[in-house]
């Protein structure tokens, strides 16, 4: 296993759509390896592919628990709104104010193809949303109302 090196907001691949991950194999595996030690070495709560530069549908969340590895995930249902500060691995140091579902519902597939489903709250709905918005091309910042000021920083 290794670390990937984290893509920035400025790198074409975090623009663009994803393909569906159709091989289920020992370079799927690698990749959900290396994206897992790169998610937790970097103290992320959420990692997709195009961020270490794979345009493939996976994202990894850590919701505490455990580290789900959601392969090909789609959003099956959400309720509730929740508006709170976020940040990601690719805009390093900066945080903007997202509105956000207070619970979403995925279906994905497991490193061996099998569907399943995940429901989260608060944070992990929020990762949920903000991880899947990667695989669309789309980086937090094009969906926030604002970033948080210095000032505001500081007070966190």
């Amino acid at each position: 296993m290794a670390l990937r090196r984290i893509f920035t907001d400025k790198e074409p691949a975090l623009h663009k759509v994803c393909k569906p991950v159709t091989n289920f194999d020992k370079k799927l595996f690698q990749l959900l390896d290396d994206m897992k030690d790169t998610l937790l070495d970097a103290n992320g709560v959420g990692l997709a592919a195009p961020q270490v530069g794979i345009l493939r549908r996976v994202v990894l969340v850590d919701t505490g628990d455990e580290v789900l590895e959601l392969i090909n995930p789609e959003m099956v249902e959400t309720s509730g709104e929740q508006v709170g500060v976020e940040g990601c691995l690719s805009v390093p140091g900066k945080y903007g104010i997202v509105k956000r579902p207070m619970v979403a519902k995925v279906k994905a597939q497991d490193r061996n193809g099998n569907w399943f489903e995940a429901e989260g709250e608060e944070l992990i709905a929020r990762c949920f949303c903000h991880e899947l918005d990667h695989l669309d091309g789309i980086v937090y910042t094009q969906v926030m109302d604002r970033f948080l000021t210095e000032e505001e920083l500081e007070e966190m």
